[in-house]
């Protein structure tokens, strides 16, 4: 099967490729910079304690980070418990450059978790527990966001007063689309990596069973903003595939692309081996991602159609939405004739939502035009032939499911936020904006605050609001 072949040289070209392009309303966006410093992106979960007990066999902990990528922070957690990473549960993964909070529970004594001592972390231990957590088991995410540097299209400096007034234009155009605060709800762009969109083509060969370019990929494809050192090592990878080599000059912060380097070393080209360092769920994030660009496509051409994401059309799927806003896949309906105007009103009162296509084994597809809007999606990003079916690793192997076209987000407020201070800012602040950015120094500094639901993503909101290219966010 051919390889998908996208030049992202550029910031528009790796939106086409993600399926970033369009918007929910045509508004001029504030633009500007976020996680400008690393306090200006906070997320909390929003989760209910699992049922405590002292007798427990888990430990159940509620942890804050700062500037903690989850699964590098949970690998050092299950290190200094001198447990297996797979012994620790969470139901999210968070940002890196931010702080957040979450649960987790851990397969480890008390006093073991109590003794942990890592820098840029807080863990408040709540008790003992039975009870496991998974993924996405939480009700959501509180988000408090500061954008700084707000401009026009053509790098003028907005003033709070303007970039608020656009803020909530977009808002109610947004609302006289999809209903009151609702929004598009693509995947993010920090699934797939915003400057090094590396994931989805990391996963394309984990489907296609082909380890080996998987690893390649993993450590050697370049980005848009890499710093000098990871550069001249995602070089050397590529030119010289030397395990011991690029182990020795490879950052210290890139750990996951020492542990398959390791691996390598004891094991020279046992590239499924090296893959499998990597963390289960950073493993089953690749095959995710790749998913996600089908999705992303398909919500994309029905935009691009014309065709609504709140209320259904004739050979839509839709499914009942719970409390949590997550959407109940085995209830799904297909639109009919006989069923329209009943699932028209229960799309407008929320009951039922509009669903597009994450591919799979078994995932079902629309039919009439909206099914050829999902059927061309994933032509388009090369998936139609896949099986997904991943025979040496089958855990990665993946049914498919479906997800919202629109969600909605709760609790939203915006205002005014504080100038920050020269030392506290980030060293792109510091160089100033280039010639493909839209931020500018003088601009005014919002802080916007929502809760959404899980597996939604902030930046795909954000982005509505700012209309900033994609490694802003």
């Amino acid at each position: 099967m051919a390889q998908a072949t996208f030049e992202l040289d550029g910031h528009e070209d790796i939106e086409k490729y993600l399926g970033l392009n369009g918007w929910a309303h045509e508004g001029q966006g504030i633009g500007g910079l976020l996680k400008v410093r690393i306090d200006d992106f906070r997320v909390e979960e929003v989760s209910s304690t699992p049922v405590l007990d002292k007798k427990g066999r888990f430990t159940v902990a509620r942890v804050t980070l700062r500037n903690w990528e989850t699964n590098r922070f949970l690998r050092r957690l299950a290190g200094a418990c001198g447990i297996s990473r797979k012994r620790i549960f969470s139901s999210g993964l968070k940002d890196k450059r931010a702080v957040t909070t979450q649960m987790l529970v851990i397969d480890a004594p008390r006093k073991k978790v109590e003794s942990v001592d890592i820098p840029d972390s807080d863990i408040e231990i709540l008790g003992r527990s039975h009870q496991k957590i998974g993924m996405s088991d939480h009700d959501g995410n509180r988000f408090t966001i500061n954008v700084r540097g707000c401009c026009d299209v053509d790098g003028n400096p907005l003033d709070a007063k303007e970039a608020m007034h656009r803020v909530l234009d977009i808002r109610e155009g947004m609302a006289g689309r999809l209903g009151d605060d609702a929004f598009p709800n693509w995947i993010g762009p920090q699934r797939f990596g915003a400057t090094r969109p590396v994931t989805p083509k990391v996963g394309r060969a984990v489907v296609e069973g082909d380890f080996e370019r998987a690893v390649d990929l993993y450590l050697g494809m370049p980005g848009t903003r890499m710093a000098e050192d990871v550069r001249d090592f995602r070089k050397m990878w590529l030119e010289t595939k030397n395990p011991q080599a690029c182990l020795d000059v490879a950052p210290q912060h890139l750990g996951f692309e020492k542990s398959i380097l390791q691996v390598l070393v004891d094991s020279p080209e046992n590239y499924l081996k090296a893959f499998r360092a990597l963390p289960p769920s950073l493993q089953l994030l690749t095959v995710h991602s790749l998913q996600s660009l089908a999705f992303n496509h398909a919500l994309a051409g029905r935009l691009s159609a014309g065709l609504d994401l709140l209320e259904p059309e004739l050979g839509d799927l839709v499914a009942p939405i719970q409390n949590s806003g997550r959407v109940d896949v085995s209830k799904m309906a297909l639109v009919t004739e006989t069923n329209l105007e009943r699932c028209k009103r229960n799309c407008r009162l929320g009951r039922l939502a509009v669903t597009g296509p994450l591919p799979g084994r078994d995932a079902p597809l629309a039919i009439g035009e909206p099914g050829e809007i999902e059927a061309t999606a994933i032509e388009t990003t090369e998936l139609d032939h896949i099986d997904w079916q991943v025979q040496k690793i089958p855990n990665l192997s993946t049914n498919g499911t479906r997800r919202p076209l629109s969600v909605v987000f709760r609790d939203f407020s915006v205002e005014e936020a504080s100038i920050i201070s020269e030392d506290s800012s980030s060293e792109r602040w510091e160089q100033g904006p280039n010639e493909s950015d839209r931020w500018h120094p003088d601009g005014a500094n919002l802080r916007l605050r929502f809760t959404l639901p899980p597996g939604t993503y902030a930046t795909v909101l954000m982005r509505e609001f700012m209309r900033s290219p994609l490694d802003h966010y």
